[in-house]
């Protein structure tokens, strides 16, 4: 039986969700309603995507009984209300990343699953890309001897996009593009909180972080370094290098489909889109999905690979970097 999917928000991210979802199988995957806040809005995209119930509130999606799980697109200040309707509404949940604004707002939507028995993950799609299962598997069989340094970049001149320098739109390096890197370290470190946090950048006048650069030490003298802009083009990759050797992702470390281990490279192929996509390699998205249909098969409420605990720490390690930097959201003063 298909596993069906509600898709809540009609803008970009979902629109290349939605496209990746339709590269899984039709048995599989079955997209059932979009809810958008302008009922024409969510008309449009049914209409696009061949989806036969669109809505013009999100709580009408809430109560549509045939729907198995909710793909939250919304942008992530809105995250926190727009998952306590679902899970409130006994709904199984996919949100994208950054679940909420900070750790308190990632406590509270953890709670509210937990409470209603639901499922519910943070969509960082990264971690279900091959290259990423593979990086996994690597470090869990010791190929590497032990990791001692991990080192990220991610880089893009994004000051145009309102998004990304407005604060009540949640803007700034580290939740947009410097999120990939950290939660990659804390991956590659198997969810293990650092012993220390140093971080240095400067701010737009908009009061959100255009640069920094974040350098962690973990137990047993790991390390890990990582640099985020929205100002500047930069490398997109990252390196993980251990006592027998190294795994290199040179380029788009967000969405891999090449994996460099001790310098030999595999690359790992993505489906076309039937649709133009907004963003690079979004049909990858189509594995996170095929993961939250499996959790849901096994009658799990957390998936192991992004769980709840991989969520609050992304959560806490992002509020304590902004602290050092001085980001400071209107969701951090109530």
């Amino acid at each position: 039986m298909a596993t069906r999917w509600g898709i809540c928000g009609a803008g970009k991210i979902s629109h290349d969700f939605t496209v990746a979802l339709k590269s899984l199988p039709a048995e599989d995957h079955q997209i059932v309603a979009v809810a958008a806040r302008k009922l024409e809005d969510a008309q449009g995209f049914a209409k696009k995507h061949s989806i036969s119930r669109a809505y013009g509130s999100y709580e009408e999606l809430a109560r549509d009984p045939d729907i198995d799980v909710v793909y939250i697109g919304v942008i992530h200040p809105y995250h926190l209300k727009t998952c306590l309707l679902f899970t409130n509404a006994k709904k199984n949940v996919l949100c994208e990343k950054p679940l909420a604004m900070n750790s308190r707002e990632v406590q509270e939507i953890l709670a509210s699953a937990k409470k209603n028995n639901v499922f519910l993950m943070e969509a960082v799609w990264t971690r279900f890309f091959p290259a990423s299962v593979e990086t996994r598997r690597l470090l869990a069989e010791g190929e590497l001897g032990e990791v001692k340094m991990v080192r990220s970049e991610f880089g893009a001149p994004l000051l145009h996009v309102p998004r990304r320098v407005q604060k009540e739109l949640g803007g700034g390096a580290l939740l947009d593009v410097g999120i990939y890197c950290l939660q990659y370290i804390l991956m590659v470190y198997n969810g293990e909180k650092p012993e220390s946090i140093q971080a240095v950048g400067f701010c737009q006048d908009t009061g959100v972080d255009e640069t920094m650069v974040v350098t962690m030490k973990f137990s047993n003298n790991r390390m890990a370094v990582f640099t985020c802009s929205v100002g500047i083009q930069m490398p997109k990759n990252i390196i993980i290098v251990g006592t027998k050797g190294t795994i290199h992702i040179p380029e788009h470390m967000w969405c891999p489909t090449s994996l460099k281990v001790n310098g030999k490279e595999t690359q790992y192929t993505l489906p076309e889109p039937y649709l133009p996509i907004n963003f690079f390699n979004s049909t990858g998205m189509r594995y996170e999905a095929e993961e939250v249909r499996q959790c849901l098969l096994k009658g799990l409420k957390e998936s192991a690979v992004m769980s709840h605990a991989d969520s609050l720490l992304l959560a806490e390690v992002e509020d304590e970097i902004r602290r050092q930097v001085g980001v400071v959201y209107n969701q951090d003063c109530q």
